[in-house]
């Protein structure tokens, strides 16, 4: 780590870490052979959150994605058989986005692919580093732990 910029050097390891994260989910979900993409994982995982079934604005603002991308993510989704378009029961004009049991049977893999994942990346750890490691991301996310996807 370079003393002179220790910040700089910090946000250097997360973003290699981010990406090595995200290559060893990619690959598990490779393995486990579901036929969707890792933002198609994640719009089933966020779609998962809702209490009731969310619209395409919604599910686009809590993505962070333009509304556009949530339209092509559930038109892949659809084909497939994992999510489906409901109208709304108070406004018929308002298409509302929820899970098919092929799509709860999905999440159900994808945390299973996760988890998978999740032992690789930690394995260097013992039991107090991921503790500790757990109560710093919890601190860097906004002090709260965030729910399991």
């Amino acid at each position: 780590m370079t003393t002179s910029d220790p910040d700089g050097a910090l946000a250097e390891q997360l973003l290699r870490l981010t990406r090595r994260v995200h290559r060893i989910q990619k690959h598990h979900l490779e393995l486990s052979d579901l036929g969707i993409t890792p933002a198609q994982s994640r719009l089933l995982r966020t779609l998962s959150h809702f209490s009731a079934p969310p619209r395409m604005a919604d599910l686009a603002e809590r993505l962070e994605v333009v509304p556009r991308a949530v339209t092509t993510l559930v038109d892949g989704l659809e084909a497939h058989g994992k999510v489906r378009r409901v109208p709304d029961p108070t406004n018929r004009r308002v298409i509302r986005i929820e899970l098919t049991d092929a799509g709860r049977a999905t999440l159900r893999e994808l945390h299973r692919a996760r988890r998978s994942a999740a032992r690789e990346i930690l394995a260097p750890l013992t039991d107090v580093e991921r503790a500790v490691l757990g109560d710093l991301l919890d601190t860097l996310i906004g002090g709260t732990a965030a729910p399991p996807c």
